[in-house]
C-alpha cells in the first residue's frame, strides 16, 4: 500500500510543479502577454466602390485620365532704384531707363493646375484661371513629367470659369461623364488632381451642398451653381476632378475658401460637370458661348420682408427690379415689382437660378414665364434675345456731393439730398432718372442693415413717387406699419437700375 501512496504523492506532486510552473511563466518576465484573440480573415478583399472598404476601382477608372497642366506667362513688374532719379547719375545715363528714372522688368512664371481628359483625341477641361493669360501651355499625363504635350486654347469662358484645351494625341484615356443634376447631399465624391506639386493626388469627402452661389466672400464667377464638398482642394487641384462613387465625372475643381496658410480648411466648391458641358460644346462648336437675354436688370432674392410687402405665397422666385426698355422682357410687359416663379415649367427659386435658366438658353428661344404681381399669376410668351457685351457706362458713383442747403434726414440714420444737374452731371446720372439721392448712411441704421448705400437714388417709398426732399421726408412720415418699402436706383460696375428695399420703421434697439 505503500507504494500506492508514494505514487499518488508523486502524481499530485508533478501535477502541482506544472501548475505552478505556468502560474510563474505567465506572471513572469519568462512569458509575454499575448493580448486579446483576435480573428484575421485571409481571404482576399473584394474590391467594390464601398464605403469602409476600398475606392482603388474607382481610382484606377478615373485617375488616368486627370493632367497636370503647366502654364507660363510673361510677367512684367516696375523697378524702382533710388540711384535713377539721381540728377547726376541722369546728367550721364540720360532716359534710357525710363522717363521716370525707372524701368520694368519682365520675367516668367509658372504655375501648375489640373484638367480632365473628356475625349480620346485629346480635348481637355479645365477651369479658365489655370491656363488665363498664359502664352504657353504644357500638358503632362499621368503622373510622370517625362513626356509633355503643347496645349491649345480651344476657347474660355470667364463667366463659369471653364476653359477647353486641345492636345495632339490619340487613343488617350477619357473619362466618363456623370449627371450632376443627380447628385445629392450625402453623396461620397473623389477630388483628383496635382496639389503642391506633390504628383498626383486623391481625397475623398462629401457633397455638402448643391446649387452654392452668392458667396459673401466675392464672386468667384458670374454663374454661380457650384457643388461644394469638403474632399480636399488645394493649390494645384484646380481644373481637376471631382468624381461619384463610381467614377464618373461630376464637377471641375475650381476654389476653395482656404485658411490664413491657403490651404484647405474643408469647404471646396467645383463646377457641374452638367453645365461644363454644356459650356464645352459650345466652345468646341463655335469657340464662344452665347448665351440667352432677358432683359431683366438686377433681379433680387425674395427675404420674408419682401415677400410680405409683395403679397407673395412664399420665397420662391426672383423680384424684378429693373427691365431695360426694348428687350423681349419689356416687349412682353415684364414690369418692375413682376415676380418671375417660372420658365419653360422649370422652377426659378431665386435670383441667380434665373440668371443660370436663361443663360443656359440659347438666344432665339421661345419660353413661356410665368410671373407673380400683387398675388395674382400671369403668363407670357417671348423670345430670348442674345445677351449683349458689358461696355462701360462712366461715372462710378462715389464723389457725389449735391447742394449743401438741399441736405434732409429722411429715413432714421438716412440722409438724403435733391437730384440736380450738378449731381446728375458729375456722377453721370440719366437725365429721366427722379429721385432723392442718398448722401449719407448711419452704418448703425436700420437703413444700413437692409443694404441702403450712399448714392443710391430713392425712386419711390411705399410705393409712392419720392420726387424730392420734401416728399421723400412726408412719405417717410407718413408710412404705417413696421416697414417701409424703397424702390431705389443703383450703379454697380457696368450695370444700372432698380431694385427694392424693405426697411424696419422701428427705432432700432426698441
Amino acid at each position: 500500500m505503500k507504494w500506492i501512496f508514494r505514487s499518488l504523492l508523486g502524481f499530485f506532486s508533478v501535477l502541482a510543479a506544472g501548475l505552478l510552473l505556468v502560474a510563474v511563466f505567465h506572471l513572469t518576465s519568462w512569458g509575454q502577454d499575448a493580448g486579446p484573440a483576435i480573428k484575421v480573415d485571409t481571404t482576399a478583399i473584394e474590391r467594390r466602390p464601398r464605403l469602409g472598404t476600398s475606392f482603388a476601382p474607382v481610382v484606377k477608372k478615373a485617375a488616368p485620365s486627370v493632367v497636370n497642366i503647366y502654364s507660363t506667362r510673361t510677367v512684367r513688374r516696375p523697378l524702382w532704384n533710388p540711384f535713377l532719379n539721381d540728377p547726376l547719375f541722369r546728367q550721364f545715363f540720360g532716359d534710357r531707363f525710363g522717363p521716370n528714372g525707372n524701368r520694368e522688368i519682365t520675367r516668367r512664371e509658372q504655375s501648375l493646375g489640373s484638367g480632365v481628359i473628356i475625349s480620346p483625341d485629346g480635348y481637355i477641361l479645365t477651369a479658365n484661371h489655370v491656363v488665363d493669360g498664359a502664352d504657353e501651355i504644357k500638358i503632362a499625363i499621368g503622373d510622370s513629367d517625362s513626356k509633355k504635350f503643347t496645349a491649345k486654347v480651344i476657347g474660355t469662358d470667364p463667366p463659369t470659369d471653364v476653359a477647353v484645351l486641345k492636345i495632339d494625341a490619340k487613343d488617350l484615356p477619357a473619362i466618363t461623364l456623370g449627371n450632376s443634376d443627380q447628385l445629392e447631399v450625402g453623396d461620397v465624391v473623389l477630388a483628383i488632381g496635382n496639389p503642391f506639386r506633390v504628383g498626383q493626388t486623391v481625397t475623398m469627402g462629401i457633397v455638402s451642398a448643391v446649387g452654392r452661389g452668392n458667396f459673401p466672400f466675392g464672386r468667384i464667377s458670374q454663374y454661380e451653381d457650384f457643388i461644394q464638398t469638403d474632399a480636399a482642394i488645394n493649390p494645384g487641384n484646380s481644373g481637376g476632378a471631382l468624381v461619384d462613387a463610381e467614377g464618373r465625372l461630376v464637377g471641375i475643381n475650381t476654389a476653395i475658401i482656404p485658411n490664413e496658410n491657403g490651404g484647405n480648411q474643408g469647404v471646396g466648391f467645383a463646377v457641374p460637370i452638367n453645365l461644363a458641358r454644356h459650356v464645352m460644346e459650345r466652345l468646341i462648336s463655335s469657340g464662344k458661348v452665347t448665351r440667352g437675354y432677358l432683359g431683366v436688370v438686377f433681379p433680387q432674392d425674395i427675404t420674408p420682408d419682401l415677400a410680405a410687402e409683395f403679397n407673395l405665397p412664399d420665397q420662391n422666385g426672383a423680384l424684378v427690379g429693373d427691365v431695360e426698355t426694348n428687350t423681349p422682357a419689356q416687349k412682353a410687359g415684364i414690369k418692375s415689382g413682376d415676380v418671375i416663379t417660372e420658365i419653360n415649367g422649370k422652377k426659378v427659386t431665386d435670383a441667380n437660378s434665373l440668371r443660370l435658366i436663361v443663360s443656359d438658353l440659347a438666344p432665339g428661344t421661345k419660353v413661356t414665364v410665368k410671373l407673380l404681381h400683387d398675388g395674382h399669376e400671369r403668363t407670357v410668351t417671348l423670345a430670348l434675345a442674345e445677351l449683349p457685351g458689358q461696355t462701360g457706362k462712366g461715372g462710378n458713383g462715389q464723389n457725389s456731393s449735391g447742394s449743401e442747403n438741399s441736405k434732409t434726414d429722411a429715413l432714421d440714420g438716412v440722409t438724403v439730398a435733391d437730384l440736380d444737374q450738378q449731381v446728375r452731371g458729375q456722377l453721370n446720372f440719366p437725365d429721366n432718372l427722379q429721385g432723392v439721392i442718398v448722401t449719407d448712411v448711419d452704418q448703425d441704421s436700420n437703413a444700413a442693415d437692409a443694404g441702403l448705400q450712399r448714392n443710391d437714388i430713392i425712386v419711390e417709398i411705399n410705393h409712392h413717387p419720392a420726387t424730392d426732399t420734401n416728399k421723400a421726408v412726408e412719405l417717410c412720415q407718413q408710412a404705417r406699419g413696421t416697414r417701409i418699402l424703397l424702390k431705389i436706383w443703383r450703379r454697380i460696375g457696368d450695370l444700372a437700375g432698380t431694385q427694392y428695399l424693405s426697411v424696419d420703421n422701428t427705432a432700432k434697439g426698441k
